[in-house]
């Protein structure tokens, strides 16, 4: 597994998320005020004309559904893709709410994080653009554990607004990297036994010696991951456990837990090794999920960038 370093790998930090702040305190209020049952009702006509007006995300879902699915993709998948993107985030307005009552909850692989908390070292929770992640505050609000969100300072200040903006008077606990006081922070939140969480689907633009660029088998082709995150858990020692909330329909959440690695007893000797066993795992993982449940993962730009694109589905 080697190293390599390519900046369009990460054009993504150069993009703003599309939408407005104005369009979400809308999606909010009618939400709250039509109920889940009569807001889904207009999620076609959104999932359709978002679809049908951005040639950008038709092309890069059928990128990544042809590869998934085995077969060129179809129109009809990716608008199945869009509006289940759709429905997760119109489902984030009652999971931040707490309305849980709302939603069908399962928990597969529990045990995985059970065991970990309980030795007392707190865990890192390292998750894709898969499913939803609020879906999972809901078992840590069930179960008294406490959630932080691991991310750069730009993405917490912008996720914050967004989220006060779907459901004003939510806490969410995030550790700003690239600040001084992060990793203390976050080794603090650790041994208090906190999970924190952050994602692993999305590189950098740039190579260090605290994360480097990766090419791993992923659905038929290399694709890059960073080792940012194995190698943060390596520093700080800690297991390290898949997590998300695969969205099945309707109202039916699934939260899956898979372990990934061990690093309590990692050093100078066999950091590497942990470290690269344990990115295989992760992508072999996400690449499992992907197939499971391919209209769950939301990475919608290239992720495959030294590919040439597919042909964008027409739209009539």
């Amino acid at each position: 597994m080697n190293g390599r370093s390519d900046t369009s790998a990460a054009v993504w930090t150069t993009q703003r998320e599309r939408g407005n702040l104005w369009m979400l305190r809308l999606m909010r209020t009618f939400a709250m005020t039509a109920g889940r049952r009569v807001a889904r009702l207009v999620l076609h006509p959104i999932a359709l004309y978002f679809m049908l007006t951005s040639a950008a995300t038709r092309r890069e879902s059928a990128r990544y559904l042809t590869r998934v699915l085995d077969r060129p993709a179809r129109l009809g998948d990716v608008y199945r893709h869009v509006y289940c993107f759709a429905a997760t985030i119109l489902d984030r307005v009652y999971l931040l709410q707490e309305h849980y009552d709302q939603f069908e909850l399962r928990q597969n692989g529990i045990e995985a994080m059970d065991d970990a908390l309980a030795k007392g070292d707190g865990v890192l929770m390292i998750g894709a653009h898969l499913g939803s992640f609020e879906a999972l505050r809901a078992l840590g609000r069930g179960n008294g554990i406490r959630v932080a969100l691991i991310m750069y300072e730009d993405n917490a200040r912008a996720l914050n607004a967004a989220l006060t903006a779907l459901a004003p008077g939510t806490q969410i606990h995030t550790i700003a990297l690239g600040r001084l006081d992060a990793m203390l922070s976050l080794r603090r939140w650790l041994d208090s036994g906190g999970i924190a969480g952050l994602l692993g689907d999305r590189t950098l633009p740039f190579s260090s010696q605290r994360s480097r660029t990766h090419w791993l088998p992923f659905l038929g082709t290399p694709a890059r991951f960073s080792d940012g995150p194995f190698r943060l858990a390596a520093m700080l020692r800690r297991p390290v456990i898949f997590m998300t909330g695969l969205y099945h329909g309707a109202n039916r959440y699934e939260l899956r837990f898979a372990p990934l690695a061990d690093f309590r007893q990692a050093d100078g000797s066999n950091r590497d090794a942990l470290i690269g066993a344990a990115m295989a795992r992760y992508v072999e993982t996400l690449e499992a999920l992907c197939r499971e449940a391919p209209y769950n993962w939301f990475n919608f730009f290239d992720f495959w960038a030294a590919d040439d694109a597919p042909p964008i589905p027409a739209a009539e």
